[in-house]
């Protein structure tokens, strides 16, 4: 016997409990396994696998997570040639979310035992994770080996196979595998995924007759069940094999969902007719399933894609009318994408005024007059007028119409939310969430509506309060609203909340929240891990394609793009500033209200806790693991003062790369953190990817300044091979006669009625030290006649004089109120208190008792 066999050697007493301590962890009776391990390691303490063991269980419970950590490290000191040491090792390193780390261990598990389902098993998973899949081909084949009469193994392998980009040797493993089924029963799910798993692969390597012929004859045997994939799979195929049969196909396809817009698109596509552009004869065949389909609202809307001229205008006069008289609240947003088309935009703005008097005419007859006409026809009417002119930048025209149709049912939430929405587009977002309260309070108990006023409330930056709405819904043992929809991974709160903070000038929260919006995406990554096991075992393996797809295109979310991008910001301006954070420290202090409900929560999450201890000494074989993670920065100071601020920035960023190459915010902000991280190629790449996307770009004008005045201080030239490069990048830019004012002037002069353009040249001539003068003249060119200013460009102007100390200021918020009437954005500190106040109180004429019962 070997050294290393000896010293793993346990008595035959402690050996037993050894085996009992591996089912007592496995059962999840961890106090008992713990007291296990303890007795046997008091008559072997050297024993490594116990220790290990002992370890995996201390890990397991609240607080004792590093002990346990040291003690698993300490037995695969001890033994290095068990498996079981390592496989220990591998969970642990698993449960930290270290992915690569667990491979390793458990690859050094198999040298010792290569033939461990479990170990096996895991490595699979995590070769998938990894997205190793040559690596998990060998151990699919491995883990087939040694359980062939297991079908999901069968399985397993072909995908692997696929995944590693070799559809072919996917093809004759699922043949295999299907010669070796006997009985399958009808109605078979899992053997009807596997099929159509097994007719995608053919049609993929181009083995589109026999795809055609497996589908046909699985389908006729009940093998397959899937109809809706059926349908698809076989108009897909005859369409690529060209054959008159797909003309039927796709007709079966479009009776089976008349409602599937890609179900006509397919069908058009392979009569080779255009469904995006004007379009007569689309027209016409379109009108074919109008007449076939009278209940179908798919093709009446895609006649008005391809329409044009008295045509279109008869055809949507009538899609209207229809839907006016249902009493459909959707119609403008049904119809708002055909007013990319001015034309057809008029056409419609002329029909529905011409309704809108009509039904005013009608309403005001006897109701005997017209019995075909609802009362109702005329409000939606109104209500589609409002949203047109909210749409086209008029809320003059669309607060008139509101004011008539809440004169009509001021009972309506939709009114109240539609005006709410004209005048948060206005700059009015206190008026905005006092409207939004108003149809709020018409029904406490709608979640849709108080969500709506929360979010509101957020834009205006009434955070308190908005948190206080929230929660109404959340759950009460919750240690604050906050808490429970970041818990419950609200991408829609995280994002508004920290565009409050920052609007407020609490960087650090702002930060805080963009973070947990991160963390949020890194749960979607890490959640997918425990699927690889589970879509393998349920045979849903056509979704789970999709799901690795999707979970590869992760970050192109544009929820993670904004905070990305918004967090990088913050990042660069803390390393621009260090002040920031020392400002932010000196007045995080609480108000006493803030105080109030730090300590309620405070109150709430103790409690919590205590229950959770009580539940816990009831049954002490439940997994102790339950009390939630102590926030060790709860105001976010740790986060925003971190010394690797710019890094922090720099790993965000990174895999918008890739996924978001389109984005030209995405490499204005790669550039901001690349460029102050000395990373000059990064820097002038990003710049190049920018100018590809929108060379006249305002804030890609701003960086090529910045880049040309950075270049120009530098005390030496950068050394070669990145010297030269960088210089020469720099040149295409701007050429080295050139300079910098000529340059911004020119491209005012370029640009001079785009707000944006107007902005971005003053911050430069502010970056090129010009006098404070010449900076506010050019600022207060947003207000000549021939720019088009809106309200958030104004909002960030103001920002802008008041960063600089301008003495024109009050002077710029004066002009911004005079060009924006509505608005309550430009108005002093003092104006706005009562303002906010109305808000919570609504002005609805006579608001429902509110029930916040859930």
């Amino acid at each position: 016997m070997s050294k290393a066999l000896q010293k793993r050697a346990l008595p035959s007493k402690e050996q037993s409990l050894f085996k009992e301590l591996l089912t007592l962890y496995e059962t999840r009776q961890l106090k008992k396994g713990l007291k296990t391990a303890e007795q046997i390691l008091k008559k072997v303490p050297d024993h490594g696998e116990t220790l290990c063991m002992k370890g995996l269980i201390l890990t397991n419970m609240a607080g004792r997570k590093d002990e346990g950590v040291e003690l698993v490290k300490k037995g695969v000191r001890l033994d290095l040639t068990s498996h079981i040491v390592w496989h220990v090792f591998g969970l642990v390193q698993k449960a930290d979310k270290n992915y690569e780390e667990a491979l390793k261990s458990y690859t050094q598990a198999l040298r010792f035992d290569k033939d461990n389902m479990n170990l096996l098993r895991d490595s699979a998973q995590l070769q998938t994770h990894l997205r190793l899949y040559e690596s998990l081909v060998d151990t699919r084949h491995a883990i087939l080996k040694l359980r062939p009469n297991q079908r999901q193994n069968w399985v397993a392998l072909a995908l692997a196979h696929h995944l590693n980009g070799n559809p072919q040797e996917a093809r004759m493993v699922l043949e295999h595998y299907q010669r070796s089924l006997k009985n399958v029963p009808d109605y078979d799910i899992e053997h009807s995924e596997t099929l159509i798993y097994y007719v995608n692969i053919l049609e993929e390597i181009g083995e589109l007759s026999e795809a055609l012929s497996v589908l046909d004859s699985s389908a006729k045997s009940r093998s397959i069940v899937d109809r809706t994939s059926i349908l698809q799979i076989r108009a897909r195929i005859l369409t690529k094999q060209s054959v008159p049969e797909a003309d039927e196909a796709w007709r079966s396809l479009i009776e089976h969902n008349p409602d599937c817009y890609e179900s006509f698109r397919g069908y058009f596509t392979y009569l080779g007719i255009s469904l995006d552009e004007s379009n007569p004869e689309a027209v016409t065949k379109l009108e074919e399933f109008v007449v076939q389909l009278p209940r179908a609202s798919a093709p009446p809307r895609l006649q008005l894609n391809v329409a044009s001229g008295d045509q279109f205008k008869k055809l949507v006069e009538k899609y209207i009318v229809k839907r006016l008289e249902k009493g459909i609240p959707s119609l403008f947003a049904d119809l708002k994408a055909l007013y990319v088309d001015k034309e057809k935009q008029q056409t419609i703005e002329g029909i529905v005024e011409a309704l809108r008097e009509e039904y005013a005419a009608a309403s005001t007859l006897p109701a005997s007059s017209d019995a075909n006409l609802e009362p109702t026809t005329y409000l939606w009417t109104l209500y589609y007028l409002a949203q047109h002119y909210s749409y086209l930048s008029q809320p003059d025209k669309a607060l008139s119409v509101l004011d008539i149709s809440l004169q009509h049912t001021p009972t309506l939430p939709e009114l109240h939310m539609c005006k709410a929405r004209v005048l948060k587009r206005a700059g009015d977002y206190l008026g905005a969430a006092r409207c939004q309260n108003d149809a709020r309070l018409l029904d406490g108990q709608d979640r849709f509506l108080n969500t709506k006023f929360g979010k509101y409330l957020l834009r205006a930056g009434m955070v308190d309060e908005a948190n206080s709405i929230f929660g109404l819904f959340t759950k009460k043992d919750a240690p604050s609203p906050a808490a429970d929809l970041e818990d419950m991974q609200s991408l829609l709160f995280l994002l508004n909340e920290a565009d409050a903070y920052r609007r407020n000038g609490k960087l650090n929260l702002a930060l805080k929240k963009y973070i947990a919006v991160k963390k949020v995406f890194d749960d979607f990554e890490d959640d997918q891990f425990d699927f690889h096991g589970y879509n393998l075992r349920k045979f849903t393996i056509n979704i789970y394609i999709k799901l690795l797809k999707w979970e590869d295109q992760l970050r192109s979310h544009p929820g993670y793009v904004k905070a990305a991008i918004e967090a990088s910001k913050i990042f660069v301006a803390v390393s621009d500033d260090a002040s920031i954070v020392s400002s932010l420290t000196s007045t995080s202090k609480m108000s006493d209200a803030e105080k109030k409900a730090l300590k309620k929560a405070k109150k709430a999450a103790q409690k919590v806790q205590e229950d959770k201890k009580a539940t816990q000494a009831t049954n002490e074989n439940k997994d102790p693991e339950l009390i939630v993670p102590k926030d060790e920065d709860p105001d976010g100071l740790k986060l925003i003062g971190s010394p690797d601020a710019l890094e922090q920035a720099s790993k965000l960023l990174h895999p918008l790369t890739t996924l978001a190459p389109k984005n030209i915010d995405v490499w204005i902000a790669i550039y901001d953190v690349a460029i102050r991280r000395k990373k000059l190629l990064q820097a002038v790449g990003a710049l190049s990817r920018a100018a590809a996307l929108n060379p006249d770009h305002p804030e890609l004008h701003l960086r090529l300044v910045d880049v040309k005045q950075r270049a120009s201080s530098f005390p030496q030239a950068p050394p070669p091979p990145i010297g030269p490069v960088f210089t020469e990048a720099i040149a295409k830019f701007i050429p080295d006669d050139l300079s910098l004012e000529t340059f911004n002037s020119q491209y005012l002069q370029k640009h001079s009625t785009d707000s944006h353009t107007v902005l971005a040249a003053a911050k430069a001539l502010h970056k090129l030290n010009l006098p404070l003068a010449d900076v506010e003249n050019t600022a207060f060119t947003l207000f000549s006649p021939d720019v088009r200013l809106d309200v958030p460009t104004a909002l960030s102007t103001v920002d802008f004089l008041a960063s600089l100390k301008s003495s024109r200021l009050d002077e710029f918020r004066a002009q911004c109120q005079t060009t924006f009437p509505l608005s309550t954005v430009f108005k002093p500190s003092a104006e706005l208190a009562p303002l906010r106040e109305q808000v919570m109180l609504g002005s609805a004429p006579e608001p429902a008792t509110e029930d916040t019962t859930p």
